[in-house]
């Protein structure tokens, strides 16, 4: 008998009353920066004209070593943004979890990017689910900076840990303005409830950057909680280019090492032990890739010349010149495999939490089986894979999604 079809629409939801206004919570506000100077005068303008009590607002910018004056310009036009002063860039997650461990009395912590402006109802609709009781986390519809396309309408994962932003580069429409519940809270713009963000110890502060709010929603679906998708929260995004200031091999590291992390911490054993042989596979084949390695290359004897005539010597196959970035995928496979006791312990400490089985998230990954590279050899590769391994009947009949997403 064939698995039962999923649909999207079994995600959705229906929320309650708005929240009054003497019963919002007071919120801690997290907001990083690092030489993000151009961008603080439109995120803090509109988080000053919040429709949100002032007296339980506690906003904090934590700075990660900026040195283009983002501290000076902070206590000078915002005053009344309490600010942490890191000596260097400690990354996004550890810095994050800073800045919540410093909040004052507040019931819920948001994490906002510096290169967003919110709407004023921002707060206050993104705070609604969690003050009634009907999930631990939310995050915002995401809209570019002109509003002409949607960043993020929620989020899902691949079976290897890679993200997925339901309706990026979209149009805005009717699906999007849906409340659903979803995998994960971008990090970018969230909340969480500081009882459930303690307990789960806050981001995982070993990814540094990269895929952090991934594990941390999974985490929390995992710990037996439920995080939503809130479409009246809305902000917009104008895409930060802080990335593009460290070589593009340091980024990749943590962007390939983070979803193999993700996946060895989350799943199950049995599932886990199905999962992992494929993803590991995934990533020698991205490496390959990366390197500009052709399938039909001259190490394989049968498209290599035996003897060079003139020399009466074999020929050599000419080196290939790998790429940085593909050299960074190799060190992040060897990273996570070479440190297995230290990921081991951590895989430990997340299902010592778990309360609900595997099964009952995975539909919130919305496309499982998303093959992120595309080609046919990669095509048929995971295709077969995933067979031998069983994953197309784990994730039987929940591709939720009826094109390939963005990420």
């Amino acid at each position: 008998m064939s698995a039962p079809r999923h649909s999207l629409s079994d995600l959705y939801v229906v929320p309650g009353a708005p929240v009054p206004t003497e019963s919002l919570p007071k919120v801690a506000v997290v907001i990083l920066n690092y030489n993000g100077r151009h961008h603080l005068e439109r995120c803090f303008d509109s988080l000053a004209a919040l429709d949100y009590p002032r007296e339980r607002l506690d906003v904090i910018l934590v700075d990660n070593g900026s040195e283009d004056g983002s501290v000076e310009d902070m206590r000078s036009r915002w005053p009344w943004v309490r600010l942490i002063v890191n000596p260097r860039n400690y990354g996004f997650a550890p810095a994050c979890n800073q800045g919540a461990a410093n909040r004052r009395d507040a019931s819920i912590v948001a994490f906002l990017n510096n290169d967003m402006r919110v709407d004023p109802a921002w707060l206050r609709e993104l705070v609604g689910p969690i003050v009634r009781g009907e999930a631990a986390a939310t995050t915002s519809k995401m809209l570019s900076w002109d509003g002409s396309r949607i960043d993020s309408a929620g989020g899902g994962m691949n079976f290897h840990g890679i993200g997925i932003q339901y309706g990026y580069g979209d149009a805005p429409g009717a699906e999007h303005d849906v409340p659903r519940r979803t995998l994960f809270a971008c990090g970018g713009a969230m909340a969480i409830d500081v009882r459930v963000f303690d307990a789960l110890g806050g981001f995982d502060r070993d990814y540094f950057a990269y895929y952090e709010d991934v594990d941390l929603g999974w985490r929390t679906w995992l710990a037996g909680h439920e995080v939503r998708y809130v479409p009246t929260s809305v902000c917009w995004h104008h895409h930060s280019s802080t990335s593009k200031r460290f070589p593009p091999e340091t980024v990749r590291l943590i962007q390939i090492r983070n979803p193999l992390l993700t996946i060895i911490k989350n799943y199950d054993d049995e599932n886990l032990r199905k999962v992992l042989p494929v993803a590991l596979g995934v990533a020698i084949r991205r490496m390959l890739m990366t390197a500009h390695i052709p399938d039909q290359h001259p190490y394989f004897i049968y498209f290599s010349k035996a003897v060079d005539r003139d020399a009466a010597r074999p020929v050599a196959a000419p080196n290939p010149d790998i790429t940085r970035e593909a050299v960074a995928d190799l060190i992040a496979v060897h990273e996570v495999l070479a440190r297995w006791p230290h990921w081991m312990q951590r895989r430990a400490e997340v299902q010592a939490a778990r309360r609900r089985p595997d099964h009952e998230i995975f539909r919130l990954f919305l496309q499982p089986l998303w093959n992120v590279e595309g080609d046919p050899t990669s095509i048929e590769m995971v295709d077969g894979l995933a067979s031998f391994f069983g994953l197309d009947r784990m994730f039987a009949g929940l591709d939720l999604m009826d094109r390939d997403p963005q990420h």
